[in-house]
C-alpha cells in the first residue's frame, strides 16, 4: 500500500494557537472556500509560489490522506490536476510533520530538501 503525503502552508502564529485548541481550521482563504486546501508533493511548490509568494512565517504542514477518512475529497483545480481539500477541522493528531518555510531573497519559499 502507498502512503500519499499531502502538503498545507500554515501561519506560524495561527498554527501555535491551533495547536492550543487541538484543531486547526484552516486560514482565511481556507474558511471562505469552506474547505482547508492541501497540496500535493508535485503540486506544493507552485501553490506556494502562486498564493503564497513573499507570505512569511510561513509552515508546511504534513499529514498522511487516509487519515482524514472520508472528510477529504480529492477535486479538480487549476489544469485538471486533482488536489486534496479537506471538509473539516485538521486534528493535530493527523499532522506527521511540522517544517519551516522560509523566504528566499526571491520571495519565493524554500522548501525541505524532499520537494
Amino acid at each position: 500500500m502507498t502512503m500519499t503525503l499531502i502538503y498545507h502552508m500554515a501561519d506560524s502564529n495561527e498554527w501555535e494557537a491551533a495547536q492550543n485548541a487541538g484543531v486547526y481550521l484552516g486560514t482565511e482563504n481556507d474558511k471562505k472556500d469552506g474547505f482547508i486546501h492541501f497540496s500535493t508533493a508535485e503540486t506544493v511548490v507552485e501553490s506556494a509560489a502562486k498564493h503564497r509568494a513573499g507570505e512569511p512565517n510561513l509552515l508546511l504542514i504534513t499529514v498522511e490522506s487516509d487519515a482524514l477518512g472520508m472528510a477529504l475529497k480529492w477535486e479538480e483545480a487549476r489544469g485538471g490536476a486533482l488536489f486534496p481539500h479537506l471538509y473539516g477541522p485538521l486534528k493535530m493528531s493527523d499532522v506527521m510533520k511540522v517544517e519551516d518555510l522560509p523566504l528566499g531573497p526571491d520571495g519565493l519559499h524554500k522548501f525541505p530538501p524532499v520537494y
